[in-house]
This record gives structure tokens, sequence and C-alpha cells, in this order.
């Protein structure tokens, strides 16, 4: 199955793009880490979506922003190296 590379944070993003983002995972520190961010805030927002962690609403809209702000640099980086 393609999505075998990718956490669940991102099957739905980037579904199509499976075997690019594994590449680019093993082969760039600076795109790793932009995944463990971005899975962090997922994490995150899914528990407090889920009951399992108390914040504001301020807080949840504060982390889904900056959750869509690492989608559009994840979505750029494959982008690019698709090309």
């Amino acid at each position: 199955m393609q999505t075998k590379h990718l956490d669940h944070a991102l099957e739905q993003e980037f579904s199509g793009h499976a075997e690019t983002i594994h590449r680019l995972k093993v082969s760039d520190p600076a795109f790793k880490a932009l995944l463990e961010h971005n899975h962090h805030i997922w994490r995150e927002i899914h528990n407090i979506k889920n009951g399992v962690t108390a914040a504001s609403d301020e807080y949840l809209t504060s982390l889904e922003k900056q959750r869509l702000d690492i989608l559009d640099d994840i979505a750029k980086l494959v982008g690019d190296a698709e090309r």
C-alpha cells in the first residue's frame, strides 16, 4: 500500500505523494523535522477535539492555523521534489 510511509496525520492530505514524502523524509533532515512538527500539532489538535486535553478555542484555532501553514510548506516541498 502506497500510504505505508505516511502517518495518519498526512494520509488524507498527501496520499498520492507517499513515495516522494518518504524520499524527502529520509534524505532531508529539515523536511523530516517539518513532518515531526506537523505530527505533534496534529496530535495536540486531535486530543483537544476528543476531550483528552483541555484548551481554549483560541488556542485550538492557533494550532489549526499553524498546521495549515506547515501543510502548505510540505505541499510546496513535495511539489518541488516531483518536478
